[in-house]
């Protein structure tokens, strides 16, 4: 590997006196809440752990998430920025809730929110310049990964997961030919490897997001939140009976469903509050996610089965959105000036 030369410039546009720009407020804002959701929900998974290795796994992602939130916090005094709302583990946790979810679940879920929070910081690094911003974005993003590898290692040494198919390797540079977009009529061609990609990976996500929705269904207080959950959980099902299918057809293995981790316990561990915001926030991860597999297709019936499954879910995302408001309990992102 190869050592980038240096660049030795300076500029005060990047001091820590220099005020926030938006999308420094944006990243700082998203980052809080997501690791503000993530302390309450993983408060409550310590609480029932028992494998020691999944238990270290959770503490870990657990003193990240107040690790990060610590830091946003004192960016946010600096500038006398309102600390966000958000959750807390007094309002929205209820630790003496029984057991929901298998130690297992953890697991995969740690590696489904994981992904979230690098998606946050790896989107963010390259539109922050203020230095503490630019420094702790660099140190979430590497401390993220290394819970990754935690994660990627348990999953693998458990026998957990089964890794993305396996296809061979070309016999010789090829290029594309005419049929290389047909789906429906004349020849179709095999999915190349970044179709199989993105399939392995919407599946894998939601596997995960299936049973947690399932889950905060069994468990929801309010009828109309657990109404919603009980279309996003069949929503979810179709999906991904959508996505195996297409490997399916290739001879190829999928991810397997995670249904079996959710206990029957009907007592809600966390506030309806706190299970919405989630569910809105991983479903918005699914259509960041569409987006990155659509950019990489090219056979018309794999565009038609994303353009499908993202118009459906954006019908929940604004569902959710318009029931957290009725509720009073989404909070506001920073905005521009109203001239």
């Amino acid at each position: 590997m190869i050592a980038l030369k240096p660049i030795n410039l300076s500029t005060p546009k990047t001091d820590i006196t220099e005020r926030l720009t938006s999308a420094e407020m944006a990243k700082l804002w998203a980052t809080y809440m997501g690791n503000s959701m993530a302390r309450c929900i993983l408060s409550y998974y310590l609480q029932h752990v028992e494998d020691e290795d999944i238990k270290i796994l959770v503490e870990n992602a657990y003193n990240l998430s107040v690790d990060f939130m610590k830091t946003t916090e004192e960016i946010f005094k600096k500038e006398n920025f309102p600390i966000p709302r958000g959750f807390s583990e007094e309002d929205d946790v209820n630790p003496g809730a029984s057991r929901l979810f298998e130690d297992q679940f953890y697991v995969h879920y740690l590696k489904y929110t994981a992904k979230a929070g690098m998606s946050i910081y790896n989107v963010g690094y390259p539109l922050v310049f203020r230095k503490d911003v630019k420094d702790f974005f660099r140190y979430c993003l590497e401390s993220t990964m290394d819970l990754m590898d935690q994660i990627k290692a348990i999953l693998m040494h458990k026998g957990f997961i089964i890794k993305p198919p396996l296809i061979p390797i070309p016999d010789k540079v090829e290029f594309i030919h005419k049929d290389f977009l047909n789906g429906f009529f004349g020849h179709v061609r095999p999915l190349h490897a970044l179709e199989i990609t993105h399939f392995y990976d919407n599946i894998e996500n939601n596997v995960t997001s299936k049973a947690l929705i399932m889950a905060f269904a069994q468990v929801a207080k309010d009828e109309q939140v657990r109404q919603l959950f009980e279309r996003g959980r069949d929503l979810t099902q179709t999906n991904l009976e959508r996505y195996m299918q297409k490997l399916h057809d290739e001879n190829l293995p999928s991810p397997s469903l995670l249904d079996h981790l959710v206990t029957n316990s009907t007592f809600s561990p966390f506030s309806d509050k706190i299970m919405l915001f989630h569910k809105a926030d991983m479903f918005s991860m699914k259509l960041r996610a569409f987006g990155n597999s659509v950019a990489v297709n090219g056979r018309h019936d794999v565009g038609l089965v994303y353009t499908k499954s993202f118009a459906k879910i954006s019908l929940f995302c604004e569902e959710a959105a318009k029931l957290m408001i009725e509720n009073g309990w989404m909070e506001q992102p920073p905005y521009a000036a109203e001239r």
